[in-house]
């Protein structure tokens, strides 16, 4: 591939800066975000789905919760917002990604209790109470079951991972393949073509 990609670590080209609205839960959101990441221009029809559909936090859930592959901050916003006593980790290969998650948490005041880290910078030891992601299936099948072996088995005993898919993309096979690695999965709802897996152990 040439260029720059939502999983280019250093984006080359420059950052054109955008904002991207969207309401979850009854609240709306203003995010920064700018060209080389993923999605720069609106909130992921995917990822939509999965906030609207998958089961958010609520204000007693503590721990730790990940948002696997960030963007510009959406889920991590919405969690940090939603679960006021937990950490929300922020993880993204994108330095800009992260840039920009860091920079949208802080206009929200949710600084505080928000990590924002490249994947090797995360402590080896934590343990997540959830983990939510919209994974980047466009990095081809081998590096999206290496990303999903590398951080699953970091759930909690008692912990869920939340995951939207594009059907189309392989939504089913991928679900199919989770169950083949040990996991309970289950089709936690479908809209507009999109898959939300619910996945425990």
């Amino acid at each position: 591939m040439t260029g720059d990609h939502y999983f280019t670590a250093e984006p080359t080209a420059p950052a054109q800066a955008r904002e991207v609205q969207f309401t979850v839960a009854g609240r709306d959101y203003t995010l920064a975000s700018a060209s080389g990441v993923f999605s720069a221009s609106r909130l992921d029809p995917g990822t939509a789905v999965l906030l609207r559909k998958a089961e958010l936090p609520g204000t007693a859930t503590a721990g730790a919760l990940l948002d696997l592959g960030c963007g510009f901050g959406p889920i991590t916003c919405v969690l940090a917002t939603v679960a006021p006593t937990a950490t929300t980790w922020a993880v993204d290969v994108n330095e800009r990604a992260r840039h920009l998650t860091a920079e949208n948490s802080a206009r929200l005041g949710l600084s505080e209790r928000v990590r924002v880290m490249a994947p090797e910078e995360v402590p080896a030891d934590l343990r997540f109470a959830q983990i939510w992601s919209n994974p980047p299936i466009r990095v081809g099948k081998e590096e999206l079951h290496e990303l999903l072996l590398r951080w699953l088995p970091r759930l909690a005993p008692d912990g869920v991972a939340w995951l939207v898919v594009a059907r189309h993309l392989g939504g089913d096979s991928l679900q199919r393949w989770l169950v083949e690695q040990g996991w309970q999965v289950d089709r936690h709802a479908s809209q507009k073509g999109f898959r939300v897996l619910r996945v425990t152990r």
